[in-house]
């Protein structure tokens, strides 16, 4: 036990002097340093996409290396059922999107690592081509969970989730989550591989097997809890 608390203090020592001579890890792995989306998701990941939850100047910093093409929404007032903060409108990607939804700082931002290194190599390793279009049914929603009348907020009362329903490819192919998911043919087994793909970006990822009322879409979200189902 001494042993270790004595290697520890050195490795102190040593990681103080070298900062002090001015060596700095590189961006990717700084946790100060802003979330480039173009470098692949690493351990610091899920810390810098929580520093943009607050940080709108941050947020900005990190969409400005997406890709994605977005507009900033005022905030709701604070007496809103729903207050949303720091919110943005996601307009298209690197493949265009059945229509724009409205996603937190997280989520925009994970939905674009998601896309740049998840979704679309998955469409190149499986068909030889790229995503064209991503069907979604939508983001912000002001309710509970399942719609209850009782019981805590969902994740989209404060545009923190998105549901995807399918996608279509460049050749014009269209992939639906209802119709597509069961089986081993190419396009299960693309949707096996965006899901798990999915799971390294966003905090929880349930699908269809998760229960019934997915069946349908892969809700994906940025909340506390790490799920991938």
């Amino acid at each position: 036990m001494r042993g270790l608390i004595v290697l520890g203090g050195l490795l102190l020592v040593a990681a103080g002097l070298t900062w002090q001579f001015g060596w700095r890890p590189p961006a990717a792995w700084n946790p100060w340093s802003t979330l480039d989306v173009r470098q692949p998701p690493n351990l610091l990941t899920r810390y810098k996409l929580s520093r943009l939850r607050d940080d709108p100047t941050l947020c900005r910093q990190a969409l400005q290396t997406s890709g994605l093409r977005y507009r900033a929404q005022a905030d709701s007032p604070a007496s809103a059922d729903c207050p949303l903060h720091n919110v943005w409108r996601i307009e298209q990607g690197q493949a265009r999107l059945s229509s724009s939804f409205l996603a937190s700082c997280p989520l925009a931002v994970a939905y674009a690592l998601f896309e740049v290194h998840g979704l679309q190599p998955a469409a190149q390793r499986v068909f030889g081509q790229p995503v064209a279009q991503v069907d979604h049914l939508g983001s912000f929603a002001c309710r509970n969970v399942y719609n209850r009348k009782q019981g805590r907020l969902s994740q989209h009362a404060t545009a923190n989730a998105l549901d995807i329903s399918g996608f279509r490819l460049q050749d014009g192919q269209r992939i639906v989550l209802a119709r597509d998911w069961q089986g081993e043919g190419q396009k299960a087994v693309f949707l096996r591989a965006v899901r798990q793909a999915a799971c390294e970006s966003f905090s929880s990822v349930l699908g269809p097997d998760y229960n019934a009322a997915h069946h349908n879409h892969f809700h994906l979200d940025m909340g506390r809890w790490q799920v991938c189902r």
